[in-house]
């Protein structure tokens, strides 16, 4: 768990991808700064989270993260730590994404805990990212927040890669090959693909679509037999997959998702962009690039 006392720099993450978080360091040790400056800092954090927290009548919950492997347990250890709950939890997110099996866990933990869970989307949500913010029973954004693509990453020596692009360039290998086109380069590269490891990125590609069907059904449009504004039927084909970035006009104008717009709620933006903006500089200060913080966890 983070601490007032001091913050991890630059170490390697599971698998040594890279990111680091706060509070522990695996391999290296950890930078202890003055007790004052992180102090400071987390009262500051714990003060614009408090007024968020006023303002949406939820506990909120400020999560900057790869959504990778070890996450899960200081999402749990921080929702552990608020004693006294409300019915509702906002999440301000921001991920690139990750792997999708630490959604899953993560999404248990909130429900475990929560009747109603939002997701705020100050940046964006991607991959991973975009299937957590799916499961929410509301999603905030404005108009520079995005989400997707979807595309779930698996880990491969020590690295997440992503897994629908590995399948994406298999099948096209594979049509060439049936054409009688495929080049001796091409060839050879179709040789050294692991059909076990694809078979591992072909199970992360239904996990989640698996999810996705499930939550959007399950949560977000729990009490919808039509869409809010186009009144067309509500089918997991519809909302299955999202292939690219997607800005709130794209999704409320095609996808016909409904979408809460934060920024309309100008004291709620500046609370929200105060927090994203101090927390980023802090984590840049200090080399993370994960981060999760509640009132008793930072």
């Amino acid at each position: 768990m983070g601490s007032a006392f001091g913050v991890a720099r630059a170490c390697p993450a599971r698998g040594g991808d890279g990111w680091a978080a706060q509070g522990a360091c695996q391999g290296s040790a950890a930078t202890v700064i003055p007790a004052t400056v992180d102090t400071a800092a987390k009262e500051w954090l714990d003060d614009r989270l408090t007024k968020i927290e006023k303002r949406v009548n939820a506990d909120a919950m400020g999560m900057l993260s790869p959504i990778a492997w070890g996450l899960e347990h200081r999402v749990r250890v921080a929702i552990d730590a608020l004693t006294k709950k409300r019915p509702a939890l906002l999440v301000v997110l921001d991920t690139p994404g990750g792997v999708v099996e630490v959604v899953e866990r993560i999404v248990r933990t909130f429900r475990a805990n929560y009747q109603e869970v939002r997701f705020l989307i100050v940046d964006r949500a991607l991959s991973a990212g975009t299937i957590l913010a799916m499961s929410g029973d509301a999603i905030l954004m404005d108009y520079h927040s995005c989400l997707g693509p979807i595309d779930p990453q698996v880990e491969r020596d020590g690295k997440l890669v992503p897994a629908l692009s590995y399948l994406v360039q298999y099948d096209r290998l594979i049509a060439k090959a049936n054409s009688g086109t495929l080049s001796t380069a091409e060839a050879i590269l179709l040789q050294k693909l692991d059909l076990a490891e694809l078979h591992q990125f072909e199970l992360a590609r239904d996990l989640s679509i698996s999810l996705l069907k499930d939550w959007l059904t399950k949560y977000k449009f729990k009490n919808w037999t039509v869409t809010e504004t186009h009144q067309l039927p509500v089918t997991h084909q519809r909302w299955g997959t999202l292939g690219r970035g997607i800005d709130m006009k794209t999704l409320q104008d095609e996808l016909k998702v409904k979408i809460d717009d934060y920024g309309t709620d100008h004291p709620l933006s500046a609370l929200v962009w105060d927090y994203f903006w101090f927390l980023n500089d802090h984590m840049r200060r200090h080399e993370m690039t994960s981060f999760v913080h509640t009132h008793g966890f930072f």
